[in-house]
């Protein structure tokens, strides 16, 4: 595993954003472990996050697009970092551009933040977490209301490797319903790989209990 990786699951677990223990998904399944990039909450996290965005973005795209659109709400600061970040690491100007929940009809009008939509701009989405995919099934629609525009693909933080609303992964129905690749920064698999039985900060996260949940709930949902 990249070193990069390794780092980034233990800046996950150093900003309380990856934990353990006994929680429920938006989707309703009862899961051992949570990713919520709300825990990111000051700008040296942010900018690392933007730096380890950025790199999964290059390393799956290149760095041939136009812009970075991050769905509101969460998606709004990591457009924003990722894309400052790529400047500062690449030397590369990539746009950012966000949804607002609502229109808005006076000022700075309409649906979007951040750097207009116009034909043939090649969009990369980049998000926190996808399970069932319908963050992504709201975006579509939006971006193709902008124009011609070219959806490149979708970087997200962690890939969880459970059933999207099928016998597949959330990311692989993305990809198949929608023609375009998909990333993560990490996967669960890596993130175990990395952590189980492993000491950090003077604690083993992932135990042999933990594993063993870890293991029944793929049994479960994962693919």
């Amino acid at each position: 595993m990249e070193s990069y990786k390794q780092g980034f699951i233990e800046f996950m677990i150093d900003c309380d954003v990856l934990r353990f223990g006994d929680f429920v998904t938006k989707s309703g399944r009862k899961t051992p472990f949570f990713v919520n990039t709300g825990f990111y909450r000051t700008g040296a996290q942010l900018r690392r996050l933007g730096q380890y965005y950025a790199r999964a973005v290059k390393e799956a795209f290149g760095l041939e697009f136009d812009v970075l659109f991050g769905p509101a709400y969460k998606g709004i600061p990591l457009s924003v970092a990722a894309s400052m970040a790529i400047s500062e690491l690449y030397d590369k100007e990539i746009r950012y551009c966000s949804n607002r929940k609502e229109v808005k009809d006076h000022g700075d009008k309409g649906i979007l933040l951040g750097s207009p939509l116009s034909d043939g701009d090649r969009v990369v989405i980049i998000e926190d977490v996808t399970t069932a995919g319908t963050s992504i099934a709201e975006t579509m629609p939006i971006l193709g209301a902008q124009g011609a525009v070219q959806p490149v693909g979708l970087v997200v933080s962690v890939d969880r490797m459970e059933r999207g609303q099928g016998s597949q992964s959330a990311l692989k129905e993305i990809e198949e319903r929608y023609g375009f690749k998909t990333t993560a920064i990490v996967t669960m698999e890596e993130v175990v790989e990395h952590l189980y039985g492993r000491p950090y900060r003077g604690r083993v996260i992932i135990d042999d209990a933990m594993k063993a949940a870890i293991d029944a709930y793929y049994r479960e949902y994962g693919v």
